[in-house]
This record gives C-alpha cells, structure tokens and sequence, in this order.
C-alpha cells in the first residue's frame, strides 16, 4: 500500500492530439497523388464523339499508397485527346466533366472499354484498389471508412474527378465511390446478386427502382430516356461444315489440304476457330410510353431493333497444322540425344560384342592380323558400316520404312531418278531458266532467306527442313529424324566419292549469307566441282600427250610395236614414262612431289638467282590465259600474259572465324605481324609462280603493273633529247626495305598453276565437312534447320494471306519477319524469343483460319456477293465490333438470321428439351418463326440503361444527371446507379 501511494510511482500518460493518424497520412497522401497528377480544379473538355470511346487511346497511370501497413494502389484511366488550342475557362458553377459525360448518348454500349466506362460513360476516373496479395475489402465499415477519406480528399483538393473504391472480392467488380462538384455531389452505388429477382425481370420492374431511388417530388415526373440492348449466342454451326478437310494419315503424296506432300508444309485449323457469333440488337433512344416490357408481353422483338452488331469469339488455341508442325519441330532444338544413343549401338561396340571374350584381349594386340588392303577405301568402309547397321536392326525397327525413305530421297533429290544425262542437262536448264523468272517476279519473297539467314526456297537445304519437319511430325519423330539425317550423311558421301554435284545448290563459293549448314553443303560441292576439274584436265592431258607421240612417230613413218600397243591401251600408254600426275599420290591431294631431277628439267631457276633472267628468258611459258592488252615485259619486248591461276580457297563462316582467332592471337609484335603477312600471303606466291611460269623473264614491276596497278607510278619526264616520255616504277610501299612482295618474289619459283600445291585442298576440306555432318545431334540439325523451317512457315502465310487479303495479317508477317531477322543474325539466337516468333506466327494462321471460316458462314465465294458483306466480313476480324447495315433487313443481317434460325431448328428437334426448366418473364416471349419454333434462342445477356435529369433531393434543387445501368444475366444480376444530388439548396 505504501508504494501504491508513492507519488513518483504515478505514470502520467500525455495524449498529443497533434500527431497524425494513420487514418489523416492516408488521406494526406491521396491528396498528395491528385495533386502530383494535376487533378486539382476543374476541368473541361468537349463532349466526346461517336464511337470515340472504342477508336480513341485509352492510358492510365498507376502509384502505390500505403494505409497503415495495407498497400493500395492508385490507379488513373483517362481518354486521351486532343486539347484545343482556344481552350475555353470552364463556366464557375459548370458541372463536373463527368456528370455531363452520364447523360452523353454517343458512347453507350462500348465493345472494349473499363467496365465502370461501359456502366457510367466516364472517360476520366480514378480507381483505388488493394494491392497485389492483399485481402480484399469485405466488412462494411472498412468500406465506409475508405468512401469516408476520398470523400475528405475530393473536398479538401478540389479534384472533380469522380474517385472509387475497389470493395468485395475483384472477380465481383464491385465499386462504389462519388464526385464532386461546386454545389452538387454524385454517388456512385451498385448492387450484385447470382440471380435475376423475378419482380425486376424486365423494364418496367427497373423503371420502378429508378423512380424509387431518385424520389422525384415533381409532378409528372421528367421522361426517362431508354436504351436497350439485347445479346444473342449463336454456337451451333450444323448447317455450315468446316470447310478445313483432316489430313489424310495414309496417303503419302496426297493433294487434299493439309496432306502430308514432302517439301510442303501443311496449313490450316483442324476445327473450326470460330467458336461464337454475338449478335447485339439495340434500341438505343426510347422513352417510358414508346415501347412494353414487363412479365406478361414484350415489344422488344429483335428482328425489329433499329441497330444491330456483331462481335466474333474466337476458340481458345484452336489446333492448327502448321502451328503444330512449328511447335514439334522446335522441341527438337532441345533435345539431348545423340544419333547413335537413338538408332542404336555404334559400329566399333557392335565388333566389340563379336570378342567380347576378356582373355583374348592381349591375343589380339600381340597376334599378327592380315589386313586387307582393298578394304581400307572410305567406300567400303561406309558400305561395310551400312550393311552392318542393317544387319543389326531389324525391318520392322527401322524408323522411316522403305517406301516413305525412297520418297523423300527423291523429293531431297529429284537428279537421282533421271537416267540420261541430256534429261538431266535439260531439267536443269529449265529449272535455272524458271528460278531466274521467279527472281524477276518475287525477288522480295525469294531474298528473305537474306534477313533470315536461311538458304534460298529452291536449295536442298530448304527442301531437306522441310523433309525433317514432316518426318518429325508424321513418321516417327526424333527417331525417324536421326534416320534421315544418317541416310543423307551417306548420300553425301557417296556423291563426293563418285563425283556427282550435289543437286539444289547455286554454284561457286558459300553463301555467307545463308545458314551454317548451307554454306557446309556448297564447301562439299566446291571440292567435288575442284575433283572433277582436275580429274578432266588429267584427262586432256594425256590425250594431248598422246596426240604428240602418234604425231611424232607419223613424221618418221615408223610405229614401233611398243607404240602401237601403248597407242591402243592408253592405261599401258602412261607405264613406259611416267607423266607428272602419276608421281602424285592416289588421291592427288599435293602437287610438290616431283623428284629432284624432274624439278630441275621442269622448273627454271627463280629470276633473282644469277643468270636466272637469261635461262627463263629462254625457258618456254606455260599457263598462259590472253595478253593483258598491249602491255609489254619492261626487260623485253615480248608482251604481257595474264597467267591461270589457281582460285581462292572458298571458306565458310566458321572457317573465316577459326582463321581470324588464329592470326589475332599472333600478337602485335614485329614477328607477329610477319609471320600473320606470311599466312595471308600463300595466294599471292602461288600467283606471282604463275606469272613467271607464263611470262619468262619477267620482273616484279611488271607482276605489279598487272596485279597491283596502283603500286606502279607512272610520270611524264623530258629525256635527254627533249622529248616527254612517260617512265613507270614502283610505289613507295613497295620498295620498302623487308617489303614482303620483293621477299615473295625472290622466293617464287615458275611453276604453272597445274604443278603447284594446292591452296585448296579439295579432299581434305571434303572429308572434314563430311565428318562435321556425320558429328551432328539431331537437337545441332534442327538448330541449323530452323532458319529454314521459319522461312517456309513466312512463305506459306504469304501465300495463304494473299487469297484472303488482311491487312492485319500482312503486318503481322512483316512484324514476325523483322523479329525473326534480328534473332536468327546472332551468333547464339535466343531461343525463348525465337518460339515467340513461332506464336506470332501460330496466330496469324489462327486469323486467316477464322477469315475463311466467317467466308464459309457468310457464303463469300460462292457466287456474286456484295463488296458490302465482303468489307463485312473482313471488318469482323479487324474490329471488335461491327455495326451491320440495315440491321435484320440488310444482307449480312438476313445472313445472320438464317444462321439463329437453323441453329434454334437443331437444337428444338433435340429428344431433351433443354429449355423447358428456363424461368419466365422475357426469357419465354420471343418471336415465333414457322411451326412455334422461336428465330431466336433466349438472349444471354440484356443491357438496360436508364438516364433522366432531375432535381435532387428538394423541388427547388438544381437539376442534376441521373442514371443507371442493368445487367441482367442468367447467372448475374447487377445495377450500377450514379445519383446526383444538390448541396447548397437541400
């Protein structure tokens, strides 16, 4: 008790009434975020036009408040237009914009809009609702106390911007909320129930609660004005097939839509992309005693609405073969299995398992083998591999069957079915003759594999994409893809063996334009084109060598037997002396292996060495191709002759990177940067061994006149007996001490193009692409591929979009091609945003699928039809709503009818009855056709809005907007009421 009395044990609790609440920062903050969007004050603006509300630009700005630790957000939706330049000050007591903006009628019903724009005809409102992951906002007092803080922030700010509440669960839309005004306040109210209350089923029950709520004391009470429309759901298609036929699975090379043709993508939906027709009939300017709609009878025949619109609902990722094909093929890209993890057990664990016997292990390194020596080609090592992997898998295992491989083979390569070569001469000629033609016509269409970095539509490469996408899709899938891809490995091989062009490539070096794999197929090509130009000129040459020997015995009128026999068997003609390509080796891969003596008969001496310009002066040229004009040697008289050259070495993109590493990682030393000079220089030694082989005695200067021109100067100098001549030397760089053209020079020796070593060596860069085809994963060919398969995709959407003519379709395309262009130019493409460029193009196919559906429904094409109903029809897929002229008595509207009435017909005939359980009122007063059968099913929706302008709440009150809007649904029941009301005479 004594310490209970203790003075100092007392606590005084002081309260500061000064400090804010949570409740007063909130406010405080809304208040804050009108004033930072500059939504103080009055506003004004011109009424809105027409339509303005669907065609104009709808922004909205967004901030986050907090009240206590409960997050908002704060979100702004306004219509952007233009502001006039002589804006006009606003009137003092002008209402806000808003409430002008409820009694406008030139923007009810919009198709796509807010859903308080479609309930409140607002085209400027603020929004607060709770944040993301926040509870919603159920208890009624926490309801009031947030109407309560924007009701004390409008008033404090001045902002006549009408605010609401986002309250109840979001998937309700509930809101209410108020604006307001100098001298008038607008609240806004709504009510939400699953089911529609019977008494208020149709007008007449709404035109009651409008009286009731706004308690008009005047006598009579001011007109209502009236609109009215009504939603109708056609889905029932029985009368309309869908025109897209199935594939047909069996039929290999079949002509329907969508068939399975190699070299051909598929296109079209496999159902029908229309799901929904909703028509909206409206009565759009009606008073209280034009029209009758209670329990008992109806006016509101649909057939008699004076406007009516139409909206397409589109499936949801209907199934479309192109799509499909698209989507298949590119999950290829991420697979992870090798070919030989698919097919089966390489070729070494397949001999393997023929000694799989351990003890033998050491036996078998110690034991002398035969080893068979025809055996060793890469022929018959591939034949031998071909026939063991066929040994090993059985018929009935083999992914692709024989018929459906043979097939592709020959649409992979038509060359091989033509038996004459004049056949094949001639349809390459024709084919040439036409792709020339095509260039001239599309060259647009045909160059996109420029931007893409595909290959041209008329290559093997486009054709075997192709290939490999029907393949993945109908034939197997990934198995049946490594298969192919084993078999076209072999058919490179084969071709390069036996010295036949690869069919569907452009000839000369590859296209760096073009995808990896192209470039790889044009290198082999190149090798093979090198082997057979060499194998023809051996050929020239020991017919001419022939030709000499026959002359030369002639001219003595003796053959000796030995020439006889050596004339009639060209192959005993080469044993007695061997001729310069039998020193080479079997494959003629390097051209340096003569023997010493040979090299000093053949060769002269370098030009630079002493006496070497008068032996080769004597020394007879070869190699010659034409004199280079009337040019002349500077040391003689002869003239100047271009030499045959052997040609660069072609590289493709990865060769040119792998060459560029290289001489970048030499440094920038003095040793270096010679020893790079020296790399880059092979080409020019080769040229400068041709130009002396061809012009003997010959200089430097004149190599440099011919191949550098600007290197050599030319002046005009006075000589000694006065007369102007014109005197050349080298420039400046070249007589650079350690210039590398003076130390080439000297090194060159005269060697024709035909005896030199190769720059190219056709065999070994043959056989290194064969290994690099032969390395890769179906996941690395899909990957090169898909260029292709994008490529195609491109093409085909242009050809189908031009019998159909979207203009949203074309900039789609274009849209789909330039993201493409920009993905597939980098080194490593993104491959997540390359299968966004699968889904643009996935819903292009889905547009045109459903233009050629509404056309089918429509009956466009076939017969005479009206541009009308064609613009129509087109504007159905552009627009999310069109007006149909004339409405039921127009062309598209009598269309439209036969549509509900086929469909009510079907559906009526049904053994179940399905609408006899339907409650009464509207749903049951329809309009009947022939035999009781209703035109058209119950509405799904019906859209009632009432709009009047009455003093509220005294006789003497201003008169102010009044309005609401009703939804009456099967499933939903809701009133959107905004009640203006005057402050200052109440």
């Amino acid at each position: 008790m004594a310490a209970d009395s203790d003075p100092e044990s007392e606590v005084f609790e002081i309260t500061d009434f000064t400090t804010a609440s949570e409740w007063e920062r909130f406010v405080s903050r809304v208040e804050e975020v009108l004033n930072d969007w500059k939504l103080i004050g009055s506003s004004a603006g011109k009424s809105p036009e027409k339509g303005e509300y669907t065609s104009g630009t709808w922004e909205e700005k967004t901030q986050d408040i907090n009240f206590a630790d409960f997050k908002f957000c704060v979100a702004h939706h306004y219509l952007k237009q233009e502001s006039d330049g002589g804006k006009e000050e606003p009137e003092e007591d002008a209402f806000p914009m808003a409430m002008q903006d409820l009694l406008c009628m030139n923007n009810d019903f919009p198709p796509r809009a807010h859903c308080l724009v479609r309930w409140y005809g607002m085209r400027e409102f603020v929004v607060i609702s709770p944040g993301a992951n926040c509870e919603a906002i159920i208890s009624e007092s926490k309801c009031n106390l947030l109407l309560s803080s924007i009701s004390i922030s409008l008033a404090n700010s001045g902002c006549q911007v009408p605010m609401f509440v986002q309250i109840q669960q979001k998937w309700r839309r509930m809101y209410a909320g108020e604006c307001q005004g100098p001298g008038v306040r607008t609240d806004f109210e709504m009510v939400h129930l699953h089911k529609v209350p019977s008494q208020y089923n149709h007008l007449s029950g709404l035109l009651d609660i409008f009286k009731s709520k706004i308690g008009c004391p005047l006598t009579p009470l001011p007109p209502i004005n009236i609109a009215i429309r009504f939603t109708y759901i056609l889905q029932d298609w029985q009368q309309y097939s869908w025109p897209q036929q199935p594939p047909d699975f069996d039929a290999l090379l079949g002509g329907e839509v969508g068939g399975v043709e190699f070299g051909k993508l598929p296109f079209g939906a496999c159902e029908d992309p229309i799901s929904e027709l909703h028509l909206a009939t409206t009565w759009p300017h009606l008073t209280e005693g034009i029209v009758v709609d209670n329990d008992v009878y109806s006016d509101l025949d649909p057939l008699q609405a004076p406007h009516w619109s139409l909206r397409v609902r589109k499936a949801d990722n209907p199934q479309c073969l192109l799509g499909d094909f698209l989507t298949e093929f590119f999950k290829l890209c991420c697979t992870k299995e090798s070919a030989e993890e698919i097919l089966g057990r390489g070729v070494a664990e397949e001999e393997g398992k023929e000694n799989s016997d351990i003890s033998q292990a050491l036996s078998k390194l110690t034991e002398p083998a035969a080893v068979p020596i025809p055996k060793l080609s890469v022929s018959n090592m591939v034949h031998s591999a071909r026939k063991r992997i066929r040994r090993h898998r059985r018929v009935d295992e083999s992914p692709l069957s024989n018929d459906i491989l043979n097939s592709i083979l020959l649409c992979l390569f038509p060359d091989a079915a033509v038996e004459k070569l004049a056949e094949a001469s001639e349809i390459k000629a024709a084919r040439l003759n036409n792709d020339g033609k095509a260039d001239q016509e599309k060259d647009c269409d045909y160059n996109l594999f420029n931007q893409l970095k595909s290959a041209p539509s008329d290559s093997l490469t486009y054709r075997l994409a192709l290939c490999v996408c029907l393949v993945n899709f109908y034939h197997g899938g990934l198995r049946a893809v490594a298969h192919l891809w084993a078999e076209f490995v072999l058919e490179m091989r084969y071709r390069w063996e036996n010295n036949h062009l690869v069919y569907g490539l452009a000839g000369g070096p590859p296209d760096l334009r073009c995808c990896l794999l192209h470039q790889k197929l044009q290198m082999l090509n190149c090798c093979i084109e090198r082997k057979r130009a060499r194998d023809e000129g051996r050929k020239v040459a020991e017919g001419g060598r022939e030709r000499e020997r026959k002359a030369s015995a002639n001219e003595n009128g003796l053959l000796a037997p030995e020439s006889a026999a050596a004339a009639s068997d060209p192959a005993r003609a080469g044993t007695p002396g061997k001729s310069w390509d039998s020193w080479s080796d079997s494959e003629e891969e390097f051209f340096e292996c003569l023997s010493d003596t040979e090299e000093t008969k053949e060769s002269p001496p370098a030009a630079g060495e002493k006496g070497g310009a008068k032996e080769a002066s004597k020394a007879k040229p070869e190699g010659r191709l034409h004199p280079h004009g009337n040019m002349t040697l500077r040391n003689s008289a002869e003239p100047l002759y271009i030499p045959v050259t052997q040609e660069p070495a072609p590289m493709t993109e990865d060769l040119l990177e792998e060459q560029s590493e290289v001489l970048a990682k030499l440094g920038t030393s003095a040793e270096g940067a010679h020893l790079r000079a020296r790399m880059q220089s092979a080409c020019l030694l080769s040229d400068m061994e041709s130009f002396k082989a061809a012009n003997p005695g010959c200089c430097l200067d004149d190599f440099v006149r011919w191949y550098s021109p600007r290197d050599f100067v030319e002046e005009e100098v006075v000589d000694e007996l006065g007369e102007t001549v014109v005197r050349g030397d080298l420039s400046a760089r070249m007589k650079i001490p350690g210039n590398m053209w003076v130390e080439a020079w000297e090194t060159a020796r005269a060697t024709p193009a035909r005896r030199q070593r190769r720059l190219f060596d056709d065999t070994k860069e043959a056989e290194k692409v064969l290994h690099y085809l032969a390395m890769q994963k179906p996941a690395d060919l899909s990957r090169h591929l898909l260029p292709c398969v994008l490529h195609a995709a491109i093409l085909k959407e242009k050809e189908e979009e031009s019998g159909e003519d979207i203009a949203s379709v074309r900039k789609a395309v274009q849209q789909a091609t330039s993201h493409a262009s920009k993905l597939l130019r980098h080194p490593s493409p993104d491959y997540k945003k390359l299968e966004d460029v699968i889904n643009q193009l996935m819903a292009v196919e889905t547009v045109i699928a459903c233009a050629r559906s509404l056309k089918a429904k429509f009956g466009i094409g076939k017969g005479e039809v009206s541009e009308e109903l064609e613009r129509f029809v087109s504007s159905l897929l552009e627009e999310p709503e069109v007006s149909v002229v004339g409405a039921g008595r127009g062309p598209a509207g009598s269309i439209i009818h036969k549509l509900f009435v086929s469909a009510q017909r079907s559906a009526l005939l049904a053994p179940l009855d399905e609408d006899a359980g339907r409650g009464g009122g509207a749903d049951d007063r329809k309009p009947m056709g022939s035999g009781g059968v209703p035109d058209f099913p119950p509405p799904a929706g019906r859209e009632i809005l009432l709009r009047t302008c009455v003093p509220r709440p005294a006789p003497y009150s201003k008169a102010l907007p009044q309005r609401l809007f009703c939804v009456l649904m099967r499933e939903d029941f809701r009133l959107a009421g905004a009640f203006s009301s005057d402050t200052s005479f109440f």
